[in-house]
């Protein structure tokens, strides 16, 4: 993998929204490196600074996540459960309704068809916590929101995914929240 090949795809990906890639992704824009020699590579560009390892096996383009402040992490969420639906709820979705004072800090609390577990990132830690919820249940709980990469849950939806998981429900504001259901 060349220096300027590595560029010139991430430029084409970063066209097509991609800023978070897999290592099978940067595998397959390299299909005829052999594995010892992409792991060289790999190591190189991180270490030159072309790419940034944000997870074991996953990498971002520095240079695009620097033009697209905000959602990183959200897009880092995304690209680690491909093929699950996954969206933003519990204590980082109630804190932004104001339904919870406290301001969860570099943590991002996930809803996942997907894996549980926590993973921690340069751009903060992303929690995920599996649902066996059907597609169309989220859909419902859930809003598209305009340049976000993950779906959000609603007010309600996200005061009942903390239930349901049991988490502390103490710092619930329930007049804020009554408002919301009201």
């Amino acid at each position: 993998m060349k220096k300027i090949e590595l560029i010139q795809k991430l430029a084409d990906l970063e066209r097509r929204g991609v800023v978070t890639l897999a290592r099978r992704d940067i595998e397959k824009l390299f299909p005829g490196e052999a594995e010892k020699s992409m792991e060289k590579s790999l190591q190189r560009m991180v270490a030159d600074g072309l790419l940034q390892r944000v997870a074991k096996g996953f990498y971002v383009d520095p240079a695009a996540a620097s033009r697209r402040r905000g959602w990183m992490i959200e897009e880092i969420a995304k690209a680690m459960r491909p093929g699950h639906m996954s969206y933003v709820s519990l204590e980082s979705m109630l804190s932004e309704f104001g339904v919870i004072s406290q301001i969860p800090m570099n943590r991002l609390t996930v809803m996942t068809t997907g894996a549980g577990g926590v993973i921690e990132t340069p751009y903060g830690d992303i929690e995920y916590t599996h649902t066996s919820r059907s597609l169309p249940d989220i859909l419902e709980r859930t809003l598209f929101v305009e340049g976000r990469p993950l779906r959000i849950a609603k007010k309600d939806a996200a005061y009942r995914d903390l239930v349901r998981v049991g988490r502390n429900l103490n710092m619930v504001d329930h007049d804020e929240l009554n408002e919301a259901l009201s």
